[in-house]
């Protein structure tokens, strides 16, 4: 049969050793990139929302009685700086539209969509706010 000593140390078994430590490094590895990607697409959806509402504040600002569409685009960008890194409102332009017959003012934003950490692409996002002038 078997030798008693043989057994207790292994020779006639499949040895196991190493492979927890080869898993963890796999395991590891993939929730970390899981990670990064959810975090990289939150970044992104987080730097189109501050751009929604630096349009939006943009625009109702620049309809304001004692305000010009100019003021409202300085505001815009105001905001953006304050929530983004510097140079991400790559343009924001403003221009006078009418919906149903009523005045609007509309600031358009392009900045850039962040692929990689804080970099990304020049205009990869395009937003729009809109509001009603009041004058």
């Amino acid at each position: 049969m078997y030798e008693q000593g043989a057994l207790r140390h292994g020779r006639y078994r499949h040895s196991e050793a190493g492979n927890a430590t080869a898993e963890f490094v796999m395991i590891t590895s993939l929730v970390l990139l899981l990670f990064a990607i959810v975090l990289q697409i939150s970044f992104a959806l987080y730097a189109k929302n501050m751009m929604i509402d630096a349009a939006s504040a943009g625009a109702r600002y620049g309809t304001l009685a004692d305000r010009t569409p100019a003021e409202g685009a300085h505001r815009a960008r105001e905001r953006i700086s304050a929530t983004l890194p510097a140079g991400y409102a790559t343009a924001v332009t403003t221009r006078q539209t009418a919906i149903d017959g009523h005045p609007v003012l509309e600031v358009q934003v392009a900045g850039t969509l962040p692929v990689l950490g804080p970099f990304g692409f020049d205009r990869g996002i395009e937003v729009t706010g809109k509001a009603v002038m009041t004058r």
